[in-house]
């Protein structure tokens, strides 16, 4: 969390120099935060700050030692097995391709999925997640064609006021449900189906639509294949629900800008631990979910395996730590770009729910729609570094107040010059001085609605930290909501 002097010039550019990184295993070639072969990416991003790399000592082999790839064609030999292996890869291909036309095309990609699979859980490789789905499949009618039940997955919705909204099959739009007929059983019923495992609440609230969703038969069917489109609600009246009570603060008093937080203050803000060092931040959303940064998990076995992983919460110090919560599952969005960071967001499952008290709270995923308009005065919170470039992660959590920024601003050329997507939001100070930093990574942007806090964004990426025109930039949390929703129905607990 960068602070300094407001007098004071900038601090020097960050170059986004290589931290050490954890160990790698013989002969595997890896460039931080990049897959195998890609190229670094096209602007810096806020490095998590791993502890240095264990000195692995020399092992003596026993039987033949691993060979070294050699380049094809050194022989004729080789030249021949690499001709049968392109064969094999291509009528591999070609089998898949027919298989797909016959059985059905893929309509969706879950989450690049890592766990600790019986089948797998000594080999610490990705799962790669894929749906495939008939060619007739319908979304959103209650039915799960897809082998994963992605089709059933993006239907619900929360707007304002938390009014709940379903999909519908016919036309894909998002409708109120009508109040008619609802009861708490149809209200755990959702949150369960969610992820979210019970609500918390849920009243009538007066409907400004006239055209509503009622309620059919009740049937062990997901809620959208429960109800029918009605001309009109009884009453006016549609349903509010709240699947998790959060966006709460126990401690209200705080100091603008780069200053210790106190107990209670941010219950939501996460420290994650690889292999006992913070290395990142993270977000608690639900019991057992929380969000970070795509960033966060570099594409080696190790950063991915779950067992290397601990989650720290309702702390303000990295001294005299908790019990963790242990992970579960690491869930990257597969659409996350890591050369530009687009969608930089992941989705950790923990082992066992987290017990909501004082110090620790989730905060409020945003409602659809909800707008934190340019000049909005919001939060971010870490235990990132004060300085730019240093090696050493703050050991008190830290928070500043930082101003929300309108795209077009991000993008002129005297800031980002384009680098900023649809997907990403800014926030900070153009004169420099209050920012995120190194080690903040994944942690929370939260603004106000209202009494509660809302997650705007995710931390993702910037140049430097505190320096002028160069504000933060977060993950949109609105952009990335129906991916966030979608994961959690699929590993819900």
């Amino acid at each position: 969390m960068a602070k300094h002097d407001p007098d004071a010039p900038p601090p020097p550019y960050y170059s986004v120099a290589m931290h050490a990184q954890p160990p790698l295993k013989p002969y595997e070639e890896v460039v931080y935060g990049l897959g195998l072969g890609l190229t670094p990416p096209s602007h810096p991003h806020y490095i998590p700050q791993y502890a240095p790399p264990v000195v692995v000592p020399q092992v003596t082999w026993s039987s033949t030692p691993p060979r070294k790839k050699k380049r094809c064609c050194e022989n004729n030999s080789q030249c021949y097995g690499g001709s049968g292996a392109a064969l094999l890869v291509l009528a591999v291909l070609g089998l898949a391709i027919w298989l797909g036309v016959r059985y059905g095309t893929r309509l969706a990609t879950a989450a690049i999925l890592y766990d600790e699979d019986e089948d797998h859980k000594n080999e610490n490789l990705p799962l790669p997640m894929y749906d495939t789905c008939p060619n007739n499949t319908v979304q959103c009618d209650g039915i799960r064609d897809c082998q994963l039940g992605t089709d059933e997955t993006r239907c619900v919705r929360f707007g304002e006021d938390n009014s709940l909204q379903v999909r519908t099959s016919r036309d894909g739009r998002f409708l109120p449900l009508c109040y008619e007929g609802w009861d708490q059983s149809y209200a755990n019923q959702i949150c369960s189906q969610l992820g979210l495992r019970k609500s918390y609440m849920s009243k009538a609230i007066q409907s400004k639509q006239s055209i509503g969703l009622t309620l059919t038969n009740r049937t062990t069917a997901p809620l959208q294949g429960q109800v029918k489109v009605s001309s009109s609600c009884s009453n006016q009246k549609k349903v509010s629900l709240q699947c998790v009570d959060c966006g709460k603060q126990q401690s209200t008093s705080r100091i603008i800008g780069g200053s210790k937080a106190k107990t209670g203050q941010w219950p939501w803000q996460l420290s994650l631990h690889f292999q006992g060092s913070h290395v990142c931040g993270g977000v608690l959303i639900a019991p057992d979910f929380v969000l970070t940064a795509a960033h966060c998990f570099p594409s080696n076995s190790l950063t991915t395996s779950v067992k290397n992983w601990s989650v720290y919460g309702g702390l303000v110090s990295l001294d005299g730590l908790p019990e963790p919560y242990r992970v579960e599952k690491i869930l990257l969005n597969e659409n996350y770009d890591r050369k530009t960071n687009d969608q930089d967001v992941a989705l950790l499952k923990l082992t066992s729910p987290v017990v909501f008290n004082d110090k620790v709270q989730p905060a409020c995923l945003p409602m659809s729609g909800q707008q934190f308009p340019q000049g909005a005065s919001c939060w971010t919170s870490g235990f990132g570094t004060t300085e730019a470039g240093s090696g050493t992660v703050s050991k008190d959590l830290m928070e500043v107040t930082v101003d929300i920024f309108d795209t077009r601003v991000c993008n002129d050329r005297r800031v980002y010059g384009g680098a900023v997507t649809k997907n990403m939001v800014c926030a900070g100070k153009l004169e420099g001085g209050k920012d995120s930093c190194q080690g903040d990574s994944g942690g929370p942007l939260v603004c106000k609605g209202d009494s509660l806090w809302y997650l705007v964004g995710i931390t993702s990426w910037g140049a430097g930290c505190g320096e002028k025109n160069k504000p933060g930039v977060y993950t949109k949390v609105s952009s990335v909501l129906p991916w966030i929703y979608s994961n959690m129905q699929q590993h819900r607990p």
